[in-house]
């Protein structure tokens, strides 16, 4: 790395009036050009492209890399970050219009002296947006945003952004990781350099590609903080709400399949300010009904996964080894003797499988001792999964 203060990283495919004013607005930073680079993951070979980058080389520094595969936005990002010199790697979309001051406040608030810490920064507009269909862009000047923009830095405070508000307070501080968003957020390069922390390509489409690179930041020890007067705009752009919905189905079972854990399962099923409400007392409820089956403290409430006269069966409600990852004595019994098994420290709220996926799940007492709203949701998932289930927690087999 050299002194530079900043990286900005950029993912793009065809998006030519948007990155136009992502550019512009880069131009117009307070911070002088040789304390940041651009670098632009380019995710398709477009002469258009090369010539709008080219528009503002004069006054920043734009670097891009193109690549003619498939798009993929968690590869875009990675294009580009690997080439990151500056001390901090800023993850910014090509949809976000910055005010002028905003790399100097950035910088100067969380980073002037060395410290390690993610900022996540306020994307307005985002949360109107992301719900609804958008069939038609209207291009409107940089001139627009520009006048937006300098309203914006005249408050005393800008808090426009679901997030940052009260009722969020208890979720974010339970699970910081969840509030990242890929289109506005900074870390060291030097941390992403450390733990190899690039976006996992597994991801493709819309969904929680961010989430999860923030729970490894996370993991790290690195804070994940909400940054003050870090705010950007949201611009427009097509959407389908619907098919952002079908990549996110996929993309939240691909995420669970590689970090099963009991807040996100809950968070699938219940939602994330939810699950930080009920997560203690779910807890408590899962160790309770473990003990009423006699299991020492070695032993949790999982799913397994194997065969039954050679059928794909899942067992949930599951005793399982929390240290070993094998089933206990009895679970194990319920398989065929040379059936492989996968276990997964889930209690059933939700389970990394396509609808139908499974033969059939068995549901197992355990689950019939949690309250009924919990006990219930495993029942729905079971039924989501598997063609057939039995259970002797309350539901009808079928």
């Amino acid at each position: 790395m050299t002194d530079l203060k900043f990286s900005v990283v950029i993912p793009y495919k065809q998006r030519l009036d948007n990155i136009r004013l992502v550019l512009s607005a880069l131009a117009e930073q307070t911070m002088d050009r040789s304390d940041f680079e651009v670098l632009i993951g380019a995710m398709e070979y477009a002469p258009e492209f090369v010539s709008v980058a080219g528009e503002f080389t004069d006054r920043i520094d734009v670097v891009s890399v193109l690549s003619g595969d498939e798009w993929n936005l968690c590869q875009a990002r990675n294009l580009a970050m690997r080439l990151a010199r500056g001390r901090v790697t800023l993850i910014l979309d090509a949809d976000m219009v910055l005010p002028p001051h905003f790399l100097d406040n950035l910088y100067d608030r969380h980073y002037a002296h060395g410290q390690n810490v993610c900022v996540l920064g306020q994307m307005i507009g985002y949360d109107d947006a992301v719900e609804t269909d958008v069939e038609h862009v209207e291009a409107v000047p940089f001139s627009h945003y520009r006048e937006v923009l300098a309203g914006l830095e005249e408050r005393d405070e800008v808090v426009m952004d679901d997030r940052w508000n009260a009722d969020q307070r208890q979720a974010f501080a339970a699970f910081p990781w969840v509030y990242a968003r890929g289109g506005l957020v900074a870390v060291p390069t030097a941390t992403v350099r450390e733990h190899g922390i690039t976006y996992d390509v597994g991801f493709r489409g819309w969904g929680p590609e961010d989430q999860e690179w923030a729970l490894r930041i996370a993991l790290t020890g690195t804070p994940i903080v909400l940054g003050q007067e870090v705010y950007g705009l949201h611009l427009p752009h097509l959407r389908s709400v619907a098919d952002n919905g079908r990549t996110a189905w996929i993309n939240n079972r691909y995420y669970l399949a590689k970090w099963p854990r009991l807040e996100l399962e809950l968070a699938l099923a219940f939602g994330w300010s939810e699950t930080a409400r009920i997560l203690p007392g779910v807890r408590a409820e899962l160790a309770a009904a473990g003990e009423k089956l006699g299991l020492g403290p070695r032993y949790e409430l999982g799913a397994v996964h194997g065969t039954v006269n050679g059928r794909g069966v899942i067992a949930v409600g599951a005793a399982v080894d929390r240290a070993a990852g094998t089933p206990g004595p009895e679970t194990a019994a319920l398989f065929d003797a040379r059936s492989p098994l996968t276990v997964l420290p889930l209690a059933g709220f939700a389970l990394p499988y396509a609808d139908g996926e499974i033969e059939e799940c068995h549901v197992l007492p355990p689950v019939a001792g949690l309250d009924a709203r919990y006990r219930d949701a495993v029942l729905r998932e079971a039924e989501r999964v598997a063609v057939k289930v039995s259970s002797s927690a309350g539901a009808e087999a079928r």
